[in-house]
């Protein structure tokens, strides 16, 4: 068969490119998303832990008696915790719950959709005991 002198790829060429990328992205896709699902579970530990130490140096400043609310952390000078941890927020898939008395409190932190945003309920009581 004559070739004729002209530039350009072939219908294969383009076939086994199109072809070695997707293998490719099949292989990377998952992975990034189970990285992302890690991301998500180490941040909600990380903010829960956040919350309690605040909580517990509030404590440790004021006779014992924790804060009912998270106004008593964020307002004080210098703020026991900043604005962008306060709980009723949903941050990197996870929903943030508070409650709290002058003698206990309980943070939970609830993946938006398990398996996808998170893979487990986290919960930090009084004293710091974090448990999945």
């Amino acid at each position: 068969m004559k070739r004729l002198n002209k530039k350009g790829f072939t219908l294969v060429e383009i076939m086994i490119v199109v072809a070695i990328i997707a293998l490719l992205a099949a292989i990377a896709i998952p992975n990034l998303l189970r990285a992302k699902i890690s991301a998500n579970d180490a941040l909600a530990q990380s903010t829960l832990r956040s919350l309690s130490t605040a909580t517990e140096t509030f404590a440790t400043a004021n006779s014992g008696n924790y804060p009912t609310n998270m106004t008593s952390l964020t307002s004080a000078t210098p703020p026991y915790i900043s604005e962008d941890q306060w709980c009723g927020q949903t941050v990197s898939g996870y929903d943030y719950t508070c409650t709290m008395t002058t003698s206990s409190y309980t943070f939970l932190a609830v993946p938006n959709n398990v398996g996808v945003s998170g893979t487990t309920t986290y919960t930090i009581t009084t004293g710091g005991v974090l448990t999945p």
